[in-house]
């Protein structure tokens, strides 16, 4: 699955690279583009969603949409996640199916937090970001996750299991935290990272960060008072069963 805006310059080299062995079927969620990226992924044999409402879960939850159309809800389809941009390798797909194919995990991740990625893929603020985020996240779950990047993968039936509703900015952080809430087993796996192709509606521009930052803080604290709540009703029902 492909969330993609405005990418007609790189949408291309992303099918293209994609082992095709590996490969059952690609759905592109198309996010409202005005350039030829609809046009380009489909002559490449890829599947357009078009998803109006803009956002990159919008995007992919539209694709997932159209991926459950043709899989069923509970089947055990192993589905990949990877941007539009060409940042990621698609030729590394392999090293992240091949830990759910052997049940080593229950997701995962491409981390991008390591020494070996091409120098400026990742901004000052997406660092910053990223550290921040995986950091709350062990404090409160005491999961200790590298990186909150897009490329990853998970069976279908996991996917299902996970309930996504974030349509913007939070969707990587929101798979991670209810991740980490289940206890279900991670793994991150240190893959190549490139610059971009083009600039990135998100981490290119100030607002963009500032917003993509604010919106992983709320639902990391969002989470953080959920899992308050919930202690809260469990003592209560405790002290009451006791009484």
């Amino acid at each position: 699955m492909i969330p993609a805006l405005n990418e007609e310059a790189a949408i291309g080299q992303v099918i293209d690279q994609l082992p095709k062995e590996w490969v059952d079927s690609i759905h592109v969620g198309d996010n409202g583009s005005t350039d030829r990226t609809a046009e380009v992924a489909q002559s490449l044999g890829a599947k357009v969603i078009h998803a109006p409402k803009r956002g990159y879960g919008s995007a992919c939850l539209a694709a997932l949409d159209d991926v459950l159309q043709t899989c069923g809800p509970t089947n055990k389809e192993i589905i990949v996640f990877i941007d539009g941009d060409a940042s990621d390798d698609p030729c590394q797909l392999p090293r992240l199916v091949m830990p759910l194919i052997n049940d080593e995990a229950d997701i995962v991740l491409a981390n991008r937090a390591h020494s070996e990625i091409d120098p400026g893929s990742l901004t000052l603020q997406q660092r910053f970001g990223n550290a921040l985020a995986t950091t709350l996240i062990y404090w409160i779950h005491g999961v200790q996750y590298k990186d909150l990047g897009p490329f990853r993968a998970c069976t279908l039936d996991i996917f299902q299991s996970l309930e996504m509703q974030d349509p913007d900015f939070g969707w990587t952080v929101e798979m991670q935290l209810k991740s980490a809430r289940r206890g279900l087993r991670h793994l991150e796996i240190d893959l190549p990272y490139r610059k971009r192709i083009g600039r990135s509606k998100i981490s290119g521009t100030i607002t963009g960060s500032i917003k993509a930052g604010l919106k992983i803080l709320r639902l990391i604290m969002r989470d953080l008072l959920t899992g308050s709540r919930n202690g809260r009703i469990q003592r209560a029902h405790l002290k009451s069963g006791r009484s």
